[in-house]
């Protein structure tokens, strides 16, 4: 029981919770299933994409957004304030731009995004973000990374790692597959593979976008369907099932 220390976000309860915060994690748990893999000289982030109604313009639901040159980030959870987040990020890319007069490495947009969540977890009069986020970029020393941040305002490295639900599901998967050094088809295959162990996907519910150094390339619905059949072992598995019994 919470005991009413969940009625404000700058108490903590007894035995050192923060409520809220807790709260907020489960919103994460219930967003849609994010992965995110990192290759040799590439960035992968996979989401899966709810159906959305006959007459909305899918162009408009994203779940991965461009922060800047080079950076992308997907997200879990509310899209309203993952959008207001990525709002208040890009502002801070441009001003770094404008301060350094270079473009910002992926750790600093890292720690910028979880140093603004942390701040909505210790005032009055605010909610924490329920989002957390993978991050995809480059370093300063032109390597690929992957950062996540949660709605606590920590932020991790990761090679390889998934958010939202049956997150766990997807990590296990990724600890059994993921080697060093994969190359950009390779990084590509193993977060489809990552996403389809949770999800029947296809090109239409599953958005993907890979990270390089020049570029940020986001995969069509006809780019990402042969790979999806080519990787969805959803019939053998049912086999398998079906023989065991």
């Amino acid at each position: 029981m919470a005991g009413g220390y969940d009625r404000a976000i700058t108490v903590f309860s007894p035995d050192g919770h923060l409520f809220q915060v807790e709260y907020a994690l489960e919103a994460v748990r219930k967003g849609t299933t994010t992965v995110g893999v990192r290759g040799k000289d590439s960035v992968v982030l996979a989401v899966e994409k709810r159906a959305t109604p006959k007459l909305q313009d899918p162009r408009t639901i994203r779940k991965i957004l461009t922060i800047d040159q080079g950076v992308a980030l997907a997200f879990a959870g509310l899209n309203a304030d993952a959008r207001v987040l990525v709002n208040k990020t890009r502002v801070e890319c441009q001003s770094y731009r404008l301060n350094v007069e270079d473009a910002p490495t992926v750790d600093y947009v890292a720690r910028f995004v979880a140093r603004t969540q942390q701040k909505y977890t210790h005032r009055g009069g605010v909610r924490p973000f329920g989002i957390s986020t993978l991050i995809g970029g480059f370093d300063k020393d032109g390597k690929p990374s992957l950062f996540q941040t949660d709605p606590s305002g920590t932020h991790y490295a990761w090679q390889a790692t998934a958010i939202g639900k049956n997150s766990k599901s997807v990590v296990d998967f990724l600890e059994k597959k993921y080697a060093e050094d994969l190359d950009a088809a390779a990084t590509v295959r193993l977060a489809l593979k990552g996403l389809l162990e949770v999800t029947e996907a296809s090109g239409k519910n599953i958005e993907v976008v890979q990270i390089s150094k020049d570029t940020i390339k986001w995969f069509t619905d006809d780019e990402i369907d042969p790979l999806v059949k080519e990787l969805d072992d959803t019939a053998e598995k049912i086999a398998k099932l079906k023989e065991q019994a």
